[in-house]
């Protein structure tokens, strides 16, 4: 009996501990079938969500994904497209989770190979979920990879990545996927000799030349004498439209991407919008080094958009991006019209973002002199009424500030602004800035090696008239980094580090950025561009080195390793020069004196405050 009895209390645990994971297999999933498994993994979902599941697993292997069947959702994503560009924000996903709570998302090292254009995964107000252990790809990625192959008189040759496709059609190329077409095309090109990724317009003159297929995946085109491109460069392309986004965090809490490979995303990387606590461990986004592609995503990787809490980003690569790695910011909405007392309506203004929930009930609120990027006067709102996508009412619980501009000043969201880390991270192969960041709380960027990123490795702005992202930050610090080769493609100046408010009044005494300390890096630098500050103050560069590298000519028309302008209580001390730097010099605009330590051999170049 006793022995019957321990059985039974076995089988009920064992039976307790099965229903804690549910695979996705036992609902139809199948593992290297190649099939479309969308609903089986939809019903896996519903199933964790009705018995409170813990574990959702895969058992290994690879599992497809076809957008026939997947999930349909309208979403406005912060910074994709605007009315004209896509008019339908029904987006398709993959991996829907929605109201899913205490849940991880166990992948046991298993591929998802994605079909069509798509969203991969989508947490839509869930709390407490980890995705871990995954490789997530595309069959045919959105972005198209062409080789230089070879030139003759009149004529160049390139070949096609085996997992890009094409189409000649009466003499003229088209690139196209399945069920998509590429027709608004943007390229980059990539040297794998120096390792940059540049702005080109060489793509669009081949498209428009007579092309012929003169052997699988390679191309001649009849070219005018004068295009001579650079033969093994690679031309990277895809169309500009970001109908979709490569994976989506949606008001939700606590969530965990871990050990998770993104090998290429389309439209825009993972985007976590009005998310409170994120974290990025262990998140590859980079091509597999065994499919032999050089993207994997066409526009930024990961995309903070309003989020608070904690935005965590450690020990991630980048590589192989058409925009910034990591872009932290919030969305500034201009006031068109003063109601009376205590109701304002809002704008959106930038033509990709609008139409999402910008402000909650509650929130703390700042006003923003878009001419000066300061914060002015603070309120909480107490109601929002939605007019249309790009228009809302808000009422405050206070009195309309006097000085209030209408139709120029700005209100920005205080609460839905994160504390953020980045740390022991890789970035390169992008074209653009490596972190973009905005946020008022405290930011730490720290131990990550920036390699040939094309813009500024690191740029902090605060933009009213643009793309109306964010305002001043007031605590950062960037330590222990090493930036080799950065700022090649222009941006900022080409200067590595770049503080860039969009404040057209320039008040030395009334500066936007407070508190940012550069410390105890390595710049190795072809050029002399190094640090530029525009309205900062109480900037701290110390205890830094900076090296000479010879990889790329230095442009001569840069002529200055350090510019500040309307900058207050700026120290340079100790400053390690290695090998034939070259520069040395410190232009300052606007501004009174600096602090430079007699260890430091600099010239200062400077005009007056006016």
């Amino acid at each position: 009996m006793k022995k019957l009895l321990l059985a039974l209390i076995f089988l009920s645990v064992g039976e307790l501990c099965a229903q804690d994971t549910i695979y996705v297999n036992d609902f139809g999933a199948r593992e290297n079938s190649f099939e479309n498994c969308v609903q089986a993994i939809q019903d896996a979902i519903a199933e964790c969500k009705k018995s409170g599941a813990k574990v959702l697993a895969f058992r290994g292997g690879r599992y497809d994904i076809w957008a026939d069947g997947a999930s349909r959702r309208k979403y406005f994503i912060s910074n994709t497209s605007n009315e004209k560009e896509c008019p339908s924000k029904v987006k398709t996903i993959g991996m829907l989770f929605d109201g899913v709570e205490n849940l991880v998302i166990e992948g046991n090292n298993s591929k998802i190979v994605f079909h069509n254009k798509m969203i991969t995964v989508a947490f839509d107000n869930c709390r407490n979920v980890k995705l871990q252990n995954i490789e997530i790809d595309f069959e045919r990625p959105t972005m198209s990879e062409i080789k230089i192959e070879a030139l003759g008189s009149g004529f160049v040759d390139v070949s096609f990545h085996r997992d890009s496709r094409y189409s000649i059609v009466n003499g003229r190329i088209m690139l196209m996927g399945e069920g998509w077409r590429s027709n608004q095309n943007h390229c980059i090109e990539f040297d794998p000799n120096l390792q940059t990724m540049r702005y080109s317009g060489l793509w669009n003159e081949l498209e428009k030349c007579p092309a012929a297929e003169i052997a699988p995946g390679r191309v001649r085109f009849a070219v005018p004498e004068k295009l001579r491109p650079s033969v093994g460069n690679i031309l990277t392309v895809r169309d500009i439209i970001r109908d979709q986004v490569g994976a989506f965090n949606l008001k939700s809490k606590d969530i965990t991407y871990s050990n998770v490979r993104m090998r290429y995303m389309h439209g825009l990387g993972i985007v976590s919008q009005f998310v409170e606590n994120v974290t990025m461990d262990r998140v590859y986004c980079e091509p597999d080094a065994a499919s032999g592609r050089v993207t994997a995503a066409s526009a930024d990787f990961m995309h903070f958009s309003g989020c608070r809490g904690l935005v965590k980003v450690v020990d991630c690569r980048f590589a192989g991006s058409h925009d910034d790695p990591v872009n932290v910011h919030g969305t500034n909405l201009r006031v068109v019209e003063n109601l009376g007392k205590n109701r304002l309506k809002l704008r959106f203004m930038h033509h990709q973002s609008y139409g999402f929930d910008a402000f909650f009930n509650g929130d703390e609120v700042a006003f923003v002199n878009a001419k000066k990027m300061l914060r002015y006067a603070m309120a909480h709102i107490k109601k929002v009424e939605k007019l249309s996508e790009r228009e809302v009412i808000v009422t405050l619980d206070g009195e309309i500030p006097k000085d209030l501009t209408v139709n120029e000043d700005c209100l920005e969201n205080i609460t839905w602004t994160p504390e953020v880390l980045i740390k022991g991270n890789f970035f390169s192969r992008t074209s653009t800035r490596g972190v973009l960041l905005t946020t008022p709380r405290k930011a730490v960027i720290e131990d990550n090696t920036f390699f040939n990123c094309g813009m500024s490795a690191i740029l902090i702005e605060a933009d009213a008239q643009g793309w109306y992202e964010s305002g001043p930050v007031c605590d950062v610090t960037i330590r222990n980094n090493t930036f080799i080769d950065c700022g090649y493609q222009g941006g900022a100046g080409g200067y590595i580090i770049a503080l860039h408010p969009s404040n057209s009044i320039i008040d030395a005494d009334n500066p936007v950025h407070r508190n940012v300390t550069i410390e105890d890096n390595i710049f190795i630098t072809y050029d002399i561009q190094v640090l530029y500050a525009k309205s900062t103050q109480g900037l701290a560069f110390r205890n830094n080195v900076i090296r000479r590298s010879f990889t790329m000519p230095s442009v001569s028309s840069r002529n200055s390793s350090f510019l500040f302008d309307g900058c207050k209580n700026v120290i340079i001390e100790n400053i390690t020069f290695e090998g034939d730097v070259l520069g040395r010099d410190i232009l300052t605009r606007n501004m009174p004196d600096i602090y430079l330590d007699n260890r430091t051999e600099m010239v200062i170049k400077g005009t007056p405050k006016n």
